[in-house]
């Protein structure tokens, strides 16, 4: 017989390029979606504890397995209290978005100091502000909250807070928005406050970093036979003559992990308040013992235990979906440790 040749797939995905570090461990939002709710909050965020499972009535009627109890794999996040720190205003331009200003709450905790430079508030004038931001408002008006997490809170080692920006929903106008953000300036803002339990949310967070990787790992090429080459676990032809260099598409060495990503449609099972009906005996591996407020979310969630995990309404919403708190009946509490 003669030669044949060998047909197959290309190894590995094009959907993520460049598979390089991600430039915050924190994550980033790039877009919100506008609910058609009250004034709120499109957003939050918290810290992976771990998983584990629970058994739930299945409760949507266009699943097959609509009625029937089923045991499925949850993430918990721990997501204590997020403080409130400033307001920032964005207006909008034949360039594209610009802050136009921002004010900070007065009152501000001791671990703030550890993360940003805190303004000197002998000098501030609060009033003033608040009247030129309102005058800076119209119809392009974008109004974010500036948040701070508190770590001291959980089982974290470290006590640095993270500083992150949650847009309000556009649906009324952006006085309202304004004037809502005023409000609960300063103050802690609660899981339960901003998400439903039962809902649909994204997940952005920075997978967990694998380092520096050859391509059978990093992409799943083939492993070449034993006398083909001097290597055996490289591409082995790189390409054709002309073009003369390396095309983008060729697997090559790189890193691999620690990349930022966002996971679509994950569904809040439970918020909890009662750390006692989470913690396992000893706490979760490799993170310690849930302090307060938790979610349960269908399913594993990108990155490592102890990452921030950022939290966003969903920006694809699903018109036959049912939002409503589903029936849990068990939630294993046993130590995920291997025997």
């Amino acid at each position: 017989m003669g030669h044949r040749k060998k047909h197959a797939p290309r190894h590995g995905s094009l959907a993520f390029l460049p598979r390089k570090r991600a430039t915050s461990a924190k994550g980033r939002v790039r877009h919100w979606l506008d609910t058609p709710e009250n004034v709120n909050f499109l957003g939050f965020a918290g810290f992976k504890a771990g998983m584990t499972h629970i058994t739930y009535i299945e409760d949507q009627k266009n699943s097959p397995y609509y009625g029937k109890e089923l045991m499925k794999p949850v993430t918990v996040i721990e997501v204590p209290p997020l403080i409130l720190i400033g307001i920032r205003v964005y207006n909008e331009d034949e360039y594209g978005k610009y802050i136009e200003g921002d004010i900070f709450s007065t009152e501000v905790n001791n671990y703030l100091n550890r993360k940003i430079n805190i303004p000197n508030f002998e000098k501030y004038n609060y009033d003033e502000i608040i009247k030129k931001l309102s005058k800076a408002l119209n119809n392009t008006s974008d109004i974010r909250g500036i948040f701070q997490t508190q770590p001291h809170l959980t089982s974290l080692p470290r006590k640095k807070p993270d500083i992150i920006e949650i847009k309000l929903n556009a649906t009324g106008s952006p006085i309202d928005e304004f004037n809502y953000a005023l409000e609960h300036l300063g103050k802690e803002i609660k899981a339960r406050d901003v998400l439903i339990e039962g809902e649909l949310i994204d997940i952005l967070a920075v997978t967990k970093g694998k380092g520096f990787q050859g391509p059978v790992k990093r992409y799943g090429v083939k492993i070449l036979t034993r006398k083909n080459s001097k290597a055996r676990r490289i591409v082995a032809c790189i390409g054709p003559w002309h073009p003369a260099r390396v095309l983008y598409t060729v697997p090559r060495p790189g890193q691999m992990g620690y990349h930022q990503r966002t996971e679509y449609h994950k569904r809040i099972m439970v918020i909890g308040e009662n750390e006692e009906e989470i913690n396992p005996k000893g706490g979760f591996i490799r993170y310690g013992k849930v302090n307060g407020d938790y979610l349960l979310v269908l399913g594993s969630i990108p990155g490592p235990k102890n990452r921030l995990i950022r939290i966003r309404k969903t920006i694809r919403p699903v018109k036959s979906f049912m939002v409503k708190s589903p029936e849990i009946t068990f939630i294993s509490r046993e130590s995920q440790q291997r025997k």
